[in-house]
């Protein structure tokens, strides 16, 4: 396809295709004269790709950090998704992570849920920051709190991972940087929503009458 046809199924103008050509982060067409390429089906993937990955916020220097890796990945796909991962936001404090080292924090959580302690990981680091937050605030984790937390994270992950795409490294990682950077903000808004289906049964706003306490669930049974 030429690029008009590009600009038109990728829905992006074609000075942002021409700046991702400029930048790397999309592979040049193929010649077709001297001042026309041809575009294919990859294309419009990378495309999209970078679009999402652009939309949850990265800056071009990281989508061409993911762009790379999925195209060059390191040896071993658990140490590939550990570099990919750590594109995403939040982005470390270098100076606060050299005073944190072993992230006791982090760490007692983890060792708590039996679950593996890799401060080398990069999320061990963004947990380390965010329990150090809630802690700051006045409403730290309770034991209560992490292991209702931690098992209904670990059934959210375990769904994300039986579905990921193992026969390839470069689905792999786009799967898991963009299932990560896409569905996070999707668990937000449910975690509310859920707040907020609770709340109005136990605290109605005036005026409003509360909801059938009845699992609406129940009437199928």
């Amino acid at each position: 396809m030429r690029v008009s046809e590009l600009v038109e199924r990728s829905g992006l103008p074609l000075a942002t295709i021409k700046y991702y050509l400029r930048e790397g982060v999309l592979m040049s067409g193929e010649p077709t004269s001297a001042t026309q390429s041809s575009y294919g089906p990859e294309h419009l993937r990378r495309l999209a790709l970078i679009k999402a990955l652009a939309g949850a916020g990265l800056p071009i220097h990281k989508i061409r950090a993911i762009i790379r890796l999925t195209v060059e990945p390191v040896d071993g796909l658990y140490e590939t998704l550990g570099r990919a991962v750590a594109t995403l936001p939040p982005y470390p404090d270098d100076a606060a992570d050299a005073e944190a080292r072993e992230y006791p924090r982090a760490r007692r959580l983890l060792e708590r849920l039996g679950q593996v302690y890799d401060p080398a990981f990069p999320a061990v680091g963004q947990l380390e920051r965010a329990l150090k937050a809630v802690e700051d605030v006045g409403i730290p984790m309770t034991d209560e709190r992490i292991d209702a937390y931690g098992s209904h994270i670990m059934g959210i992950a375990e769904v994300d991972l039986a579905l990921m795409p193992v026969g390839s490294t470069q689905a792999a990682v786009e799967y898991a940087v963009l299932g990560t950077a896409i569905y996070e903000p999707v668990i937000a808004a449910m975690r509310r929503l859920a707040h907020q289906d609770i709340a109005s049964r136990s605290f109605p706003p005036a005026g409003i009458a509360p909801p059938s306490a009845q699992d609406p669930r129940e009437e199928t049974r």
